[in-house]
């Protein structure tokens, strides 16, 4: 547009115009691209370790360093959209202060009780409390310090105080945030013990842990990248801390490796971490760094509370210096590089953006969860053989799955959406199935499905999801969710080591030997008859049935929940006598069922002891199924 007047300026009026332009455009970048910078960790901390792209295009050339960050509201300003609806996401929204959080858990006094011990939550002051009474632990009163979660349920953390008063000091001079003993349930609008969403065995008694800034802050928050890889850049000879990397829990053919490839940079990237930490060290180690982070890293050294858009698209100071240097997936750094397996090397492929963007969704969605050692394809959690059996393990699940190596977790998931999943539960049919025959076209017409799936080509039985991703993990609203290691319900390993088979996710009322004799015609398939009666008893069994008797926990699970929506009466009792199952969360599973054929809510309460729930559920039972 300045060109316009060239000719009828002199060159004093020109030179004048173009130095105010410049100043106006450099102010509008800079209000527009950086504008909060002033509030941002790239402007708290300067520029010291900051890179300068060596461009005015091209990928950023370091995400990895505190320096290299600066906070979801520099992206603001271009990004209006996004971050508007990013905003209002349960996931960006994951760790919040309860002095600005819309807190749904009941702090009215409300009390929860556990086999005789109470958590009452209350509010004095604008302030919210937890006060635990228990036989086995003693008493304790918590100042809630944080609100973690708000999709399916809300839990706590809070510091020790002599009493519930907004004026009340910690009770030592370095408190530490435990995770409080109770959640809220959204969907079911009840309290719950804290951690009963895994598979845990029955707890003694209500008690306040683990610490938050240990267990919790990495994957619910946004930390520097180079806080959580000091482990997989150290190896196995690293201590564990919450710095877990996917690929150690990948099968080697499919792990990306951590190369050091400037041990002096690393070293001197690590000293400034550490006194960052207020930990200074000469020369760390990584085990260094592991053990300082580990005991160490809190809420201030994070770029900032919740996740924010670096903790996907890591540390984008550059980006927001010069919009024409791209974010990236990728860590990168001037010390050490991420090399990716086989065909997954180039960025630019199908291949190597799925991969960067899965391992992306990874570094927080790869858990087994708890010590439960069971995983599916009769796998343990040690053995790494197979899936995780409940939430959130679903992007280690994929990087296992067949179609990894082109399917990205973003083609069904909105990450910016308040739902990631809502598109995809909009879709319906042909339109769902076009996200898997994109790749998979000769079953994209209707016969040709016909063929492959033996079932009507417009009924469940032939969408690619329906079995290829079928619904049998444990899920943390307490239903069943789909299993993110996409293969197929022929797999042997499924077959033959784990229960139940997949294809009475559907048949319900099917038994072992009708299920399998058709798998095998209809897919050229042959399975060991013995190695199933050893898992079902008979081969005249019903699967489900001879799951819920015979299974591993989260096998049952499933079992019941099905049981139920099949209306399967005959197992009421079966169903009755797994209301004080060892683990708080199956047993859940066999509540739901029993009230899913009665129709009605029980009045069990599965907190209370196992005398107590025994003696009430065969009394409801009996009422509720004369």
């Amino acid at each position: 547009m300045m060109s316009r007047g060239f000719g009828a300026r002199s060159w004093a009026e020109l030179t004048s115009g173009l130095v105010l332009a410049l100043v106006l455009v450099l102010a509008a970048c800079l209000a527009s691209c950086s504008g909060s910078a002033a509030r941002t960790p790239a402007a708290r901390r300067g520029t010291e370790g900051a890179r300068t792209s060596a461009g005015p295009a091209g990928e950023v050339q370091s995400n990895v360093l505190f320096a290299d960050y600066a906070g979801s509201k520099a992206c603001e300003s271009c990004h209006a959209s996004v971050a508007s609806t990013w905003r209002r996401s349960a996931m960006h929204n994951m760790t919040r202060d309860p002095a600005q959080a819309d807190v749904r858990g009941p702090f009215d006094g409300t009390t929860f009780h556990f086999k005789g011990d109470e958590a009452r939550l209350e509010t004095v002051g604008g302030i919210r409390f937890v006060t635990v009474s228990s036989k086995k632990f003693g008493s304790a009163v918590y100042r809630v310090t944080k609100v973690i979660g708000g999709h399916y349920r809300e839990d706590y953390a809070g510091i020790a105080v002599p009493s519930a008063n907004p004026s009340a000091k910690p009770t030592t001079d370095s408190p530490e945030e435990l995770i409080l003993p109770v959640s809220w349930l959204i969907g079911e609008k009840q309290l719950r013990y804290k951690g009963y969403s895994v598979m845990v065995k029955e707890r003694p008694g209500l008690r306040a842990g683990p610490v938050w800034n240990q267990t919790c802050i990495f994957c619910h928050n946004t930390p520097p990248f180079l806080s959580t890889v000091m482990g997989a850049l150290a190896g196995h000879a690293s201590p564990v801390y919450q710095g877990e990397v996917v690929d150690q829990l990948l099968p080697e053919n499919r792990r990306a490796s951590w190369v050091v490839t400037d041990a002096p940079g690393l070293t001197s990237a690590l000293e400034k971490e550490l006194a960052r930490l207020g930990a200074p060290r000469s020369s760390p180690s990584l085990n260094d760094g592991v053990a300082v982070t580990r005991s160490r890293f809190n809420r201030e050294h994070l770029v900032e509370l919740g996740i924010g858009c670096e903790s996907c698209h890591l540390g984008s100071a550059e980006h927001v210096r010069n919009p024409k240097v791209r974010p990236s997936f990728e860590p990168k750094s001037a010390f050490f590089e991420q090399r990716f397996p086989g065909e997954a090397r180039d960025p630019s492929t199908a291949e190597g953006r799925a991969a960067r963007i899965n391992r992306t969704c990874a570094r927080c969605h790869q858990v087994l969860f708890s010590g439960y050692e069971h995983t599916w394809e009769g796998g343990t959690r040690r053995g790494l053989a197979g899936g995780s059996n409940i939430n959130s393990g679903e992007a280690r699940d994929m990087l296992l799955g067949k179609c990894a190596s082109k399917l990205s977790c973003a083609e069904c998931h909105a990450p910016h959406a308040p739902d990631a999943t809502a598109s995809l539960r909009g879709l319906q049919g042909e339109a769902q199935d076009r996200l898997c025959t994109k790749c998979h076209d000769a079953y994209a017409a209707p016969e040709a499905l016909r063929a492959h799936t033996h079932h009507a080509p417009t009924g469940e039985g032939s969408r690619c999801l329906s079995c290829h991703m079928p619904q049998k993990n444990l899920s943390l609203d307490g239903r069943l969710t789909r299993y993110h290691r996409i293969g197929s319900p022929t797999d042997p390993p499924r077959v033959m080591l784990d229960r139940p088979l997949e294809c009475a996710l559907c048949h319900a009322d099917a038994t072992v030997e009708s299920l399998v004799s058709k798998m095998e015609t209809w897919w050229k398939r042959s399975y060991d008859r013995d190695a199933l009666r050893k898992l079902y008893g008979s081969l005249d069994a019903n699967v489900l049935v001879a799951t819920a008797e015979r299974g591993k926990p989260h096998e049952q699970a499933v079992a019941f929940q099905l049981l139920g929506e099949a209306r399967a009466r005959s197992a009421v009792p079966l169903l009755a006598s797994q209301l004080t199952h060892p683990y708080p969360i199956v047993r859940g599973y066999a509540k739901r069922a029993l009230e899913t054929m009665a129709g009605s809510k029980s009045p069990l309460d599965l907190d209370a002891d196992p005398a107590v729930i025994q003696a009430k559920s065969t009394e409801w039972v009996r009422s509720a199924f004369p």
